[in-house]
C-alpha cells in the first residue's frame, strides 16, 4: 500500500485535497479531525489540567485554548506532548486497517508533519500551497481569526517555500476547485497504474 502524507501551511487547501482523494474512494484520515474528537473525549481531562478553564461542558473550547497559547506560546510543547501521541496512535490504526482492507493507497493529512519531526512511515509527502496574499485572505475570512492569531500560527510553521522543497507532490490550490480535483485524480491514476491496478 502506498502511504501519502498531506501537509501545508494554514489555509493552503489541505482539506480540499483530502476531500478530493476521499471522493475517489481512497481511504483518508485527518489529524485535525482526530484532534477535534480528542478535544471532545479522550484528551479533555489532560488538556484541562494543563490549561484550567478551557473545557466548557466537557469539551475543549479551541478559541479559549488559542487565546491561552497566544499569551504563552511555551504552552504548545506541553499541549503537543499530550495530544500528538494520541493522534499518532490513531494514524497508525487507520493505516493498518486500510492496508488490511486491501487498499492500494491511503492518505493522511498532518498539518505539522515537517515541524513535528516525527516519522510516520509515509512513502511520499504532498504539500499544498497558494500565493501568500490568497492565504492571508482565506485565513482572515475565517470566523474569530485575527491578524495576531494568524501571526502566532505562522510563526510555528515552516515557510511555504521550505515545505515545497521537501515535497514529493505539489498541489497549488490557488486555482479552481475543479483544477485541484483534476491534480488529485491524475496522481491517483498514476499510482494505480504503477501498481498495476486500473
Amino acid at each position: 500500500m502506498w502511504r501519502i502524507g498531506i501537509t501545508g501551511s494554514i489555509a493552503t487547501g489541505k482539506s480540499t485535497v483530502l476531500d478530493a482523494f476521499r471522493t475517489l474512494g481512497v481511504p483518508v484520515f485527518s489529524a485535525d479531525a482526530a484532534v477535534a474528537e480528542l478535544y471532545a473525549g479522550e484528551a479533555v481531562a489532560a488538556v484541562e489540567a494543563l490549561f484550567p478553564g478551557v473545557a466548557i461542558d466537557g469539551v475543549i473550547d479551541r478559541n479559549l485554548l488559542a487565546q491561552r497559547l497566544a499569551a504563552d506560546p511555551s504552552g504548545f510543547k506541553r499541549l503537543e506532548a499530550v495530544v500528538h501521541p494520541l493522534v499518532r496512535a490513531r494514524i497508525k490504526d487507520f493505516m493498518d486497517k486500510a492496508e488490511q482492507s486491501g487498499a492500494a493507497l491511503a492518505v493522511v493529512e498532518v498539518p505539522l508533519l515537517f515541524e513535528s519531526g516525527y516519522d510516520y512511515g509515509f512513502d511520499a509527502v504532498g504539500v499544498t500551497f497558494v500565493d501568500e496574499a490568497i492565504q492571508r485572505q482565506r485565513v482572515l475570512a475565517r470566523p474569530g481569526m485575527t491578524v495576531e492569531k494568524l501571526d502566532t500560527i505562522l510563526a510555528r510553521q515552516l515557510p511555504q517555500a521550505e515545505k515545497k522543497a521537501r515535497a514529493t507532490y505539489l498541489f497549488d490550490t490557488g486555482g479552481t476547485l475543479a483544477q485541484t480535483q483534476a491534480m488529485v485524480r491524475a496522481l491517483v491514476a498514476a499510482i494505480q497504474a504503477r501498481q498495476g491496478q486500473q
